[in-house]
C-alpha cells in the first residue's frame, strides 16, 4: 500500500494535477536518515512505528549491498562543548545531546554502515544541509534516491524536499520510514507523495526497479 490516501483529499489534489507518478530513473541510491540508538528508544526519541521501520529497513539495506547501490547514512551529531547549538537543539533541547560519543547518536547496530558507505553528520533535519551528501550521489550517478529513516515528518521529509530539490528522485520506501506518532507520518507521507517524491513500500519498489530495468 502507498501512502494512505482520503477521497476528498486526493480527488482535490488530483484535479490541481499533483500526484504524478515518478518511476524509477537511472542509477538507484540508498539513503538511511538518522536509524541511531536514541530515535530507535521510545524513551529518548523513539516510539510509534520506528522499530518495525528499523526492521523493513535491514531488508532494504541487504538488498541495497547485493546490487552495489551507494548507501548513504546519517547521524545527528553535536559538538560536546555546546558550540554548534542552534534553532532544531532550542526547540528540541535533547537533541543536543546526540554527541559524538554518546551511545544514542550510534547507528543502531543491524544497520551499522560498511566500508565505502557514506556517513554524514548533521545538526538539522536535511542530510543534504551543509554536508558532501550531494555530490557524493551526483559523484556515483544517483539519479532515483531510496529513502529510509526516522522520523517521517522531520528529518526524512526534510531530506526528501531537499533531495528533489538537488534534481534527485526520491523515492520513500514507506515501510522503512517511522515517526514517533502515525498521524504526523501518514500525513506526510500523503504530502510528499503529492509533491515531492514516489512513494510506496520496499517491495513494490524493487519490482518497479526491475521493471525500469527490462
Amino acid at each position: 500500500m502507498n501512502a494512505p490516501e482520503h477521497h476528498a483529499d486526493v480527488q482535490v489534489y488530483r484535479q490541481q494535477g499533483f500526484g504524478t507518478p515518478l518511476p524509477p530513473h537511472g542509477n538507484i541510491g540508498l539513503l538511511i536518515i538518522d536509524f541511531v540508538v536514541g530515535f530507535a528508544d521510545p524513551d529518548t526519541f523513539g516510539g510509534g512505528n520506528i522499530a518495525a521501520a528499523i526492521e523493513r529497513t535491514v531488508a532494504a539495506l541487504e538488498h541495497a549491498r547485493a546490487a552495489g547501490w551507494p548507501v548513504a547514512h546519517s547521524r545527528i551529531v553535536y559538538a560536546e562543548d555546546g558550540s554548534d547549538d542552534n534553532v532544531f537543539s532550542l526547540k528540541v533541547p535533547g537533541m543536543a545531546s546526540l554527541t559524538e560519543n554518546h551511545p544514542n547518536s550510534a547507528i543502531v547496530q543491524e544497520l551499522s554502515p560498511v566500508k565505502g558507505e557514506l556517513v554524514v553528520k548533521k545538526t538539522v533535519p536535511s542530510a543534504f544541509f551543509c554536508t558532501q551528501l550531494a555530490p557524493w550521489l551526483t559523484q556515483r550517478d544517483v539519479q532515483t534516491l531510496l529513502v529510509a529513516g526516522a522520523v517521517t515528518s522531520g528529518c526524512v521529509r526534510a531530506s526528501v524536499v531537499d533531495a528533489m530539490s538537488y534534481g534527485f528522485r526520491p523515492l520513500v520506501l514507506s515501510d522503512c520510514v517511522g515517526d514517533r506518532a502515525l498521524g504526523p507520518h501518514e500525513a506526510n507521507l500523503f504530502d510528499m507523495q503529492q509533491k515531492y517524491a514516489a512513494v510506496m513500500p520496499l517491495a513494490d519498489a524493487l519490482v518497479a526497479i526491475q521493471q525500469r530495468d527490462r
